[in-house]
């Protein structure tokens, strides 16, 4: 797998140099919004000019970039014989999806990039310059919604789109992705919100004839009872100066929490079992909070006498697949 933090940020450097700090944080506070879900669909691109897009590409394609790279590696996991061909990535604006499909897969593939706002994908090309396995990517001016078609590709990507979509629209979206491609992975916020399009869009893909890779480690109902609680994952984002300057605080990192779903046609082995919350590591033992094949969700404790169980146990993170790999013998 390819190190393409580095580079990203490089190519994220200056990109704000000339650009008023206040209208800097006024973009921001926009996009916040609609990140989170407080928005209403609309029927124009919410990344309007090249001061928003500048905005968007310092406050969030460092946290989309891990959010999806971490959805795609443990789809990666599911499948170890498989490389996407090709790549989709609808709704990609300034290219964070093609950004995390590079970093996880190594080889050049041709990329297609489709978005609704032009400043977004002139940017997203203008990026993608510092990252060779881009330089090939077509940025294609695409209405995203009902009318949207797809030739068909190994790979389709829709990372925090749905969102900014009518209900209607992100069915098409989903269907016209199932009829297109061979495997999906979408991403959005880690909210309950969030949640809820990942669970409609899981259940179109599993009645496409698609099975799920990754998170779950089953194509059955989400054991989750609708309202009580929701499902998410935690990617560790290192922040910049520049994101520092964008966002606020002095931290060098910040947790993107995010929910997603991996669906294919292609053989994959799921995890055994997935880590669906932040393990709890007390004095000889560690609690974990799995979601089972059965499917059911049930908390294991693993304590000093099961030996090297243990101590994977300690080494695991939320989102891993219990037991680990070396534990099974695969």
């Amino acid at each position: 797998m390819v190190n393409a933090v580095a580079p990203l940020h490089t190519a994220l450097a200056g990109l704000l140099d000339g650009l008023p700090a206040r209208q800097a944080a006024q973009a921001v506070e926009r996009l916040i919004a609609n990140y989170r879900g407080g928005a209403t669909p609309t029927e124009a691109p919410i990344l309007r000019d090249r001061a928003d897009v500048a905005a968007y590409a310092a406050y969030r394609m460092p946290a989309t970039f891990e959010a999806v790279r971490s959805a795609l590696e443990a789809f990666a996991d599911a499948v170890p014989s498989w490389t996407p061909a090709d790549h989709t990535d609808i709704g990609g604006g300034t290219g964070a999806a093609a950004w995390a499909v590079s970093a996880t897969w190594d080889g050049d593939r041709p990329v297609t990039v489709l978005d609704w706002a032009e400043p977004a994908l002139a940017l997203g090309r203008e990026l993608a310059a510092a990252n060779p396995a881009l330089h090939g990517t077509r940025w294609q001016s695409s209405r995203i919604g009902a009318a949207l078609t797809l030739d068909d590709t190994d790979l389709v990507t829709v990372s925090y789109v749905l969102n900014e979509l009518t209900a209607p629209d992100r069915a098409a979206l989903v269907d016209a992705a199932a009829r297109a491609a061979r495997s999906v992975v979408i991403v959005e916020p880690g909210t309950p919100d969030g949640y809820a399009r990942v669970i409609e869009a899981r259940d179109r893909l599993i009645a496409a004839g698609f099975r799920i890779a990754a998170p779950c480690p089953h194509s059955a109902a989400c054991p989750i009872v609708p309202g009580t609680d929701w499902c998410h994952f935690s990617a560790r984002v290192s922040r910049s100066s520049l994101h520092r300057r964008i966002k606020g605080g002095s931290l060098a990192y910040e947790d993107e929490k995010f929910s997603y779903v991996a669906a294919t046609r292609v053989p994959a082995t799921p995890a055994p079992a997935r880590v669906v919350r932040k393990p709890q590591i007390r004095k000889g033992q560690v609690l974990l909070d799995l979601c089972e094949t059965n499917p059911a969700l049930s908390r294991t404790t693993v304590t000093k006498r099961h030996g090297d169980l243990y101590r994977a146990a300690r080494d695991t993170d939320w989102g891993d697949p219990w037991p680990p790999a070396e534990e099974t013998g695969h």
